[in-house]
């Protein structure tokens, strides 16, 4: 199934479910091959945006985790939990995915000078910072780019060969 699909399924699929009061409003669902992830706004009742969001980690915990297992049960994916409060976004949990690229000299070059200026602790972590950089720079471009692979799904579902 894909990504965006899911997302609106789970999205559905948690309106139905949360607890009324846990968040401002729907909550933003994100998923991948891997992983479901759930952020809710916390509405704004003034205070230290850490001490608000971990309150409502920790009195919320056992009904997330409620939450999660049927999550990952019906859709085969780890889910983790977040919130935005204030201007902040504190998640809870999150996946670390390891992923295999192979580069050449000059692209190891750029992972090292990053280590080496003490910006990211290893090549693994220099890459992830790259990849932040990219998303955060090119974010319209990503979301262009997204909004045209949805639409050539729907081409290719309608297609001969779905």
């Amino acid at each position: 199934m894909q990504p965006d699909r899911v997302e609106h399924e789970v999205t559905s699929w948690l309106e139905r479910r949360l607890p009324d009061g846990w968040f401002a409003g729907p909550p933003e669902v994100t998923v991948d091959g891997e992983e479901i992830l759930v952020v809710g706004t916390l509405a704004d009742a003034g205070g230290d945006p850490l001490s608000r969001a971990e309150r409502f980690r920790e009195d919320t915990r056992e009904q997330r985790m409620r939450l999660a297992a049927e999550l990952q049960r019906r859709w085969r994916r780890k889910v983790s939990w977040g919130v935005d409060c204030g201007r902040e976004r504190i998640l809870f949990t999150t996946l670390s995915i390891p992923v295999m690229t192979r580069l050449r000299l000059a692209e190891r070059r750029v992972l090292d000078t990053l280590i080496d200026a003490g910006v990211a602790r290893s090549r693994s972590d220099a890459l992830a910072w790259c990849v932040r950089l990219v998303g955060t720079h090119e974010g319209d471009w990503i979301r262009e780019l997204e909004a045209a692979l949805v639409a050539v799904r729907k081409v290719r579902a309608q297609g001969p060969y779905p």
